[in-house]
C-alpha cells in the first residue's frame, strides 16, 4: 500500500493536493493548540501525531488546493471552538487561506454530477475538481470509496494513520 502513496505523492508533488474540510480542520486546530485535537468534538477521531504526520504530508506539495465549499465548512465548524482558541484559529485560517490556491466551479457545474444526490455539494465539487488534476486527502471513506470507483488519485488519511501506528 505505501508503495502505492509514494507513487501517488510523486505524481502530484508538482501539481497539488486537494485537501478535504476534516483534514484542513485537523491542520488548523492542531496549528493553534496539538493538545485541543483530542479534545475538540470536531476533530477528537485524531491525535497530535496525526497533526505531525499531516504537516510532513503537506510539505510535499508545491501547492495546497481547496475549494469555497471546503473553506465555508471549515469556517462553520472552526467557529464551534470556544474562546479564546476561536479566535486563534481563525488567524491561522486567514493565513493558510492567503497561502492556499482556492479553485471554485459553480454550484450549476457541481450538480450536474452523477453522484449529487449521495455526495452533495462539497464533495461533488472535490469530484469535480480533482479530474486529472490533484490529489484527493479525505478521510471520509464513502468519498474515498467513489474516488476509488471512478479512478480519481486520492489517499484516505485514516489508511496512513493506521499504517504508521503498526
Amino acid at each position: 500500500m505505501m508503495d502505492d502513496v509514494q507513487i501517488l505523492l510523486n505524481r502530484y508533488r508538482n501539481k497539488g493536493i486537494l485537501i478535504d474540510t476534516n483534514i484542513l480542520l485537523l491542520l488548523i486546530v492542531g496549528s493553534s493548540n496539538r493538545k485541543r485535537i483530542s479534545q475538540f468534538k470536531r476533530t477528537k477521531q485524531f491525535i497530535p501525531e496525526d497533526y505531525d504526520l499531516l504537516i510532513k504530508l503537506i510539505n510535499l506539495f508545491s501547492k495546497i488546493v481547496t475549494t469555497p465549499n471546503i473553506l465555508t465548512e471549515v469556517n462553520s465548524l472552526t467557529n464551534q471552538i470556544g474562546e479564546p482558541e476561536r479566535s486563534k484559529c481563525f488567524a491561522i485560517f486567514a493565513q493558510l487561506i492567503s497561502e492556499i490556491d482556492e479553485c471554485a466551479l459553480s454550484s450549476q457545474e457541481i450538480v450536474n454530477n452523477n453522484g449529487f444526490i449521495k455526495f452533495g455539494l462539497t464533495d461533488c465539487g472535490i469530484i469535480e475538481l480533482s479530474k486529472n488534476q490533484y490529489l484527493v486527502l479525505t478521510d471520509d471513506f464513502k468519498l474515498f470509496n467513489y474516488l476509488q470507483k471512478s479512478r480519481i488519485d486520492s489517499i484516505n488519511f485514516n489508511h496512513l494513520r493506521v499504517y504508521l501506528w503498526q
